[in-house]
């Protein structure tokens, strides 16, 4: 099912709109929670529904992860209880899988033009994840967006490795076009490779949308490389892409990153960072990052953020959350979680508000003073 982005704003390169799928629409930019073994960790999938900001902004859609989904409980197990919707109680709303090819960049697997041969990290068995079985296997999940297996080069690396996996990329997503079959409610996207070789991005791009996908991402990015590299190689590639599709920047989940790459015309985003973040105690507020575990909030009675109107800034002070989290409590992680989420919510919400507005600029200056120091980081596992 092809993907459009249906523009009500813009401003520069900057864009909001809607994408309709066969399930419903999502608002865009988005940004996606990662979900990575069907819950978003810490929280149950009725915490995950209820997370609302103080505009109305909610979580949209999550993010499952093939690689891990496949092996526990097993794609036959998702099946049989209704795909990841039924599974996880998620209900009406959106879910996007990846393929499992993060994987093989955090794993270094065994890589040859068949596949990516994995030791498994549950029972070391051995696992051979191809094109045509990444599909099948995304199918079976049966989330709304699922997307082809890529090869992701880490950053700093040589002009061979780089083409290496722009070659692999595109031979492994023209199979993974041939092997889709569940077309009518599920769409399938592209992921350009190039690292930070600009020629590489646009070549990447251009035979990504050669092979005519129902929307593009964009992969290979927050591996390595600086920030300024992370723009300049995002530029690139979107020359190239369609501008009435969804354009998704895989694992980018820093609020200037996230910023700079709406301007320069990316909708969608995922990233473990406000979760893991949360769950070592670094929360995130309007000013920038706030360590909850620092010996002077033992005794503070103000929450996160007096303007947040989550539930944990709206019932619990700072002093309680720093006990807990200091004590490696669970329920000090999942309020920390709570608040994350609509912070980050909030703040896309705010992104959305400045295109319409025509104040994106304004908003930029003011997420890089507070959140430069940030450098752009990506984990396997939210």
């Amino acid at each position: 099912m092809k993907l459009h982005l249906d523009l009500s704003d813009s401003c520069g390169s900057a864009r909001r709109g809607s994408v309709t799928t066969a399930r419903g629409t999502f608002q865009t930019p988005v940004f996606m929670p990662v979900a990575t073994r069907g819950a978003i960790r810490s929280l149950a999938t009725h915490q995950m529904a209820s997370i609302t900001t103080k505009h109305g902004a909610q979580i949209e859609v999550v993010l499952g992860n093939t690689y891990h989904l496949m092996q526990r409980p097993g794609a036959d197990t998702v099946e049989s209880l209704g795909g990841l919707h039924g599974f996880t109680g998620w209900g009406d709303r959106h879910m996007l899988t990846d393929s499992g090819g993060f994987q093989v960049f955090s794993l270094s697997p065994k890589v040859t033009d068949d596949g990516a041969e994995f030791r498994s990290t549950y029972d070391g068995s051995k696992i051979l994840l191809t094109p045509e079985s990444a599909v099948r296997i995304q199918e079976q999940l049966g989330a709304d967006i699922q997307m082809v297996l890529d090869v992701c080069a880490g950053l700093p690396a040589t002009e061979d490795v780089l083409r290496s996996a722009v070659e692999r990329t595109a031979q492994w997503a023209a199979r993974a076009k041939r092997a889709h079959r569940r077309t009518t409610d599920q769409s399938l996207f592209g992921i350009v490779q190039g690292g930070d070789n600009l020629g590489l991005r646009r070549e990447s791009a251009r035979r990504t949308v050669e092979l005519d996908f129902d929307g593009y991402a964009i992969g290979g990015l927050s591996v390595g490389e600086t920030r300024e590299q992370m723009m300049e190689s995002l530029e690139s590639a979107i020359a190239e892409l369609p501008a009435d599709q969804p354009r998704y920047l895989m694992g980018v989940g820093d609020p200037l990153s996230i910023i700079e790459a709406v301007a320069r015309g990316v909708d969608m985003f995922d990233c473990v960072l406000p979760t893991r973040l949360a769950r070592h105690g670094t929360l995130l507020t309007d000013n920038g990052r706030l360590n909850i575990k620092r010996s002077e909030f033992a005794n503070d009675d103000s929450p996160v953020s007096s303007d947040c109107t989550c539930e944990t800034c709206r019932n619990y002070p700072r002093g309680l959350l720093r006990h807990l989290i200091s004590q490696g409590e669970l329920t000090g992680q999942i309020l920390a979680t709570i608040h994350n989420l609509t912070w980050i919510l909030g703040f896309v919400e705010d992104i959305r508000s400045a295109i319409s507005g025509g104040t994106l600029d304004a908003l930029r200056a003011e997420v890089a003073q507070n959140w430069a120091s940030m450098s752009p980081e990506r984990k396997d596992v939210g």
